[in-house]
């Protein structure tokens, strides 16, 4: 009998605030991709609330699963793999998609491959850069994570820095909400910076000493607060454009001297950006320039693939499931999975 050649995955993500289905062929070519955002939810509270988010994911789950098979014009019958976030994330959230991966890949006696939620941001890449193999140095900034990543190979990850405190997305929403701009506060911070200075004024850029790609964002942020304090104290008037600004630069500067000295002292001619935040345009024109300057090939992905999304789940259970990695039926959700972990 002749080899089956496509391999269609079905891939499952409800590890935050979005629930996510998607159907992608050969780890490459999305099928479909539909994603169900809680953001105007979760905005009324200032940021994202786990058991509103669960709740939500259990009313969306089947219709979100029921829309990308018929986006892809695929069914059950077709598909080779289920796939399925099952951490790092908030565990009721994440209890959600791996119960219905679960469900369908038993019913339909398919195999289950479960994926770290990182690894889905980094192989978000291989979607729209068909010609990006390992080994490569990734960035991943989101609002829960900031990675520095060595990809050995697929699915061999090593993480030579993380950050120690706040995550970046998790620093720009703490000063989006200090300075008045709500939730979320990633992009508003991106749109009003356009309007500053990024020069106004000199925030702290934390260094650490025992390991040079480490990232620490907790005193940036709270330079940012004193900062806001003392004009208020003072009665001086704030310019919000050059606060979002100059506390933007502060991020990006960190986020790619450490990246710049990874590919440099590792070798590596390829270099690649994941995450939510790596939608942000400041960031990614300094990245892209920064890897110009030494000739170094840049990666990233469109901004629909940089936040969570079941596309990049995906992308990453096809090279698994390649590597023979499977899931059993007491698969459960591991809301602090560290990469690298089975």
């Amino acid at each position: 009998m002749e080899e089956k050649k496509d391999v269609l995955i079905l891939a499952v993500e409800s590890s935050c605030d979005e629930t996510a289905a998607s159907v992608v062929k050969n780890g490459r070519e999305v099928l479909s991709n539909i994603i169900s955002s809680q953001i105007e939810l979760h905005k009324l509270y200032g940021g994202v609330v786990p058991e509103i988010a669960s709740r939500k994911h259990i009313e969306k789950i089947n219709q979100v699963i029921e829309e990308a098979l018929k986006e892809a014009n695929v069914t059950l019958d077709d598909l080779d793999a289920v796939a399925v976030t099952y951490g790092p994330g908030l565990v009721g959230a994440l209890l959600v998609g791996v119960s219905a991966a679960k469900a369908i890949a038993y019913a339909k006696k398919l195999p289950l491959v479960g994926v770290h939620h990182i690894e889905g941001h980094i192989s978000a890449n291989y979607i729209e850069n068909k010609d990006l193999e390992p080994p490569f140095i990734c960035l991943v900034v989101s609002g829960g994570h900031t990675h520095l990543v060595v990809v050995r190979d697929y699915g061999k990850y090593e993480i030579i820095g993380h950050t120690r405190d706040d995550a970046a997305g998790e620093a720009f929403d703490k000063v989006a909400r200090a300075i008045g701009l709500g939730y979320p506060g990633g992009p508003k911070i991106d749109k009003l910076s356009k309007e500053g200075n990024p020069e106004a004024i000199a925030f702290p850029k934390a260094k650490m000493a025992d390991s040079p790609y480490d990232f620490s964002f907790s005193g940036l942020k709270s330079a940012v607060l004193n900062y806001l304090n003392g004009c208020k104290m003072k009665n001086i008037p704030v310019v919000e454009a050059d606060v979002a600004a100059s506390f933007q630069k502060a991020v990006v500067d960190v986020l790619v001297e450490h990246s710049m000295r990874a590919v440099k002292e590792y070798g590596f001619d390829k270099f690649a950006i994941a995450g939510g935040v790596a939608s942000n345009s400041t960031l990614r024109n300094a990245m892209e320039q920064a890897c110009r300057r030494r000739r170094i090939h840049f990666y990233h992905p469109s901004p629909i693939f940089c936040t969570d999304n079941a596309a990049m789940i995906g992308a990453a259970a096809y090279y698994e499931y390649r590597n023979g990695t499977r899931h059993s039926w007491d698969l459960n959700a591991v809301p602090n999975l560290k990469l690298g972990e089975r």
